[in-house]
């Protein structure tokens, strides 16, 4: 059986204002695809007014939370003492919020007691995704 882990937490969007906006947003995470998390931020919280979600690797959050990780469309960072920066790359432009860096540790935890670091291919079920690739029914 595979649960999913869903946590909300606050970003604070960076702009050029002097204030942050805070939007709302959850990570999730589903042991069905171990190697992603999924960030989503609700309609209201968006310039096109509807949800828009971003997937990257776990690995590259548990990183980024350290050291600066990623070089393609999501780049993480730590920022100050309990900030870490999330930085979506799109052709429309990018996005920068800050989560608190311990609200991103206990989802991090919570996804490695469910699936620990190294054991993510025992979870894959390389049969649907072959079969999703080559566009049968899933």
């Amino acid at each position: 059986m595979s649960t999913v882990i869903q946590q909300s937490v606050q970003a604070r969007m960076v702009a050029s204002a002097p204030r942050m906006e805070t939007l709302p947003a959850t990570l999730q995470y589903d042991p069905s695809d171990p190697f992603t998390v999924r960030m989503a931020f609700p309609a209201p919280a968006t310039l096109e007014g509807t949800e828009v979600a971003w997937e990257f690797s776990r690995e590259l959050l548990a990183a980024g939370m350290d050291t600066s990780a990623g070089v393609g469309d999501v780049r993480i960072r730590p920022f100050g003492y309990d900030r870490t920066v999330l930085e979506f790359h799109a052709v429309e432009g990018v996005a920068m919020v800050h989560v608190r860096t311990s609200e991103l540790r206990l989802f991090l935890e919570r996804s490695l007691e469910r699936v620990p670091t190294g054991d993510e291919h025992r979870f894959l079920d390389l049969d649907r995704g072959l079969t999703a690739l080559l566009g049968g029914p899933c």
